[in-house]
């Protein structure tokens, strides 16, 4: 299949829109020149309603976390932004419901075969890690603090949002170790010449 009908077919799915609060919306940004995806949850309230993602706080925080302006965090040629899942699954007892368990292999699969040009993946938090490193007994932290092992091509990040601040404070070495390497790679991969 094409990738603009694959996109078509995506942007319409309703695949379980009986189960989503608010409707469907997909929110996803994907191109195949993309050289670094970000592999992230699902869409929260705040991207459903403006269509956008990552257009929150924990938007703010990745693109710091990567060095980048929010142009080029937004242009599709540099930056594919693919959730686990991509529409808002709702709001549970301790924060928004974890990815609708349809979408990824519905979709991803497909998506990530026309994106033949990354150089790197950025995998933030523990539905799309046991996607894309395979599930397993390692926490969360035990995988970040072992970044090393899976760089460049993956990069297993906490997400971003302001709820892991309290992870933030208890682990200083992230953002003093891993996240002026992660600036690094970044910047190599989107502007080469440089």
């Amino acid at each position: 299949m094409s990738f603009e009908v694959l996109l078509q077919e995506v942007r319409s799915c309703t695949l379980c829109a009986a189960d989503l609060p608010f409707g469907p919306r997909p929110v996803i940004q994907v191109h195949p020149n993309a050289k670094i995806l970000i592999a992230g949850q699902a869409p929260g309230r705040r991207v459903h309603e403006s269509g956008v993602s990552f257009d929150d706080p924990s938007g703010n925080r990745l693109r710091e976390w990567m060095g980048i302006t929010r142009e080029v965090f937004y242009d599709p040629e540099q930056v594919a932004l693919l959730a686990m899942g991509f529409c808002y699954p709702g709001t549970g007892k301790s924060g928004d419901l974890p990815p609708r368990p349809e979408c990824a292999p519905a979709w991803r699969g497909q998506l990530l075969g026309h994106l033949g040009n990354l150089k790197m993946t950025l995998v933030l938090g523990q539905y799309a890690q046991a996607y894309h490193f395979g599930k397993s007994r390692v926490t969360l932290t035990e995988r970040v603090k072992a970044w090393q092992t899976y760089w460049p091509d993956k990069v297993p990040l906490p997400h971003p949002s302001p709820r892991n601040n309290l992870w933030l404070r208890r682990n200083p070495w992230f953002e003093e170790e891993v996240v002026p390497v992660l600036q690094e790679g970044v910047s190599k991969i989107l502007n080469p010449r440089d």
